[in-house]
């Protein structure tokens, strides 16, 4: 009975052994394979590539020079406090151009105010800055 155990003990351990082993010998088969493959394949001929004639007496067309890109302004972010009142003028602006049937956002109609006063000979500019009362710079309280 002691020998049939034994038997049966030694017998697993093999048969657990084999199973371990058995990926490895499928890799090894199956890289034995692939290099069979690659052996029995022709190697790739490179084309050789064709060469043509070009003629020598052929009258060059003058090169047009491209027009430079022009890149577009970098934008600046700012933000500014304006009393109730001024900004009602804004939008009351943007209802009139839309009336003229010309529709503006409140960033052009401030960049057109601005070509405005760049326009504007000293005097006038000048005349201009006194009518606006200077304003306390920050934000404006929760009240």
């Amino acid at each position: 009975m002691k020998d049939a155990i034994a038997k049966s003990t030694v017998t697993r351990s093999v048969a657990a052994t084999r199973d371990r082993l058995a990926p490895v010998a499928k890799k090894k088969a199956s890289a034995a394979k692939t290099a069979a493959k690659t052996a029995t394949k022709k190697p790739a001929v490179k084309p050789v590539p064709k060469v043509i004639a070009k003629p020598t007496s052929v009258a060059k067309t003058p090169t047009v020079a491209k027009p430079a890109k022009v890149k577009k302004p970098k934008m600046v972010r700012d933000s500014m406090t304006l009393p109730k009142a001024e900004y009602a003028v804004l939008n009351d602006l943007k209802l009139r151009a839309a009336k003229l049937s010309s529709p503006v956002k409140k960033t052009e109609l401030l960049r057109a105010g601005i070509k405005a006063l760049a326009a504007m000979s000293d005097a006038s500019f000048s005349v201009a800055l006194k009518a606006v009362p200077s304003l306390k710079t920050g934000r404006p309280s929760k009240s």
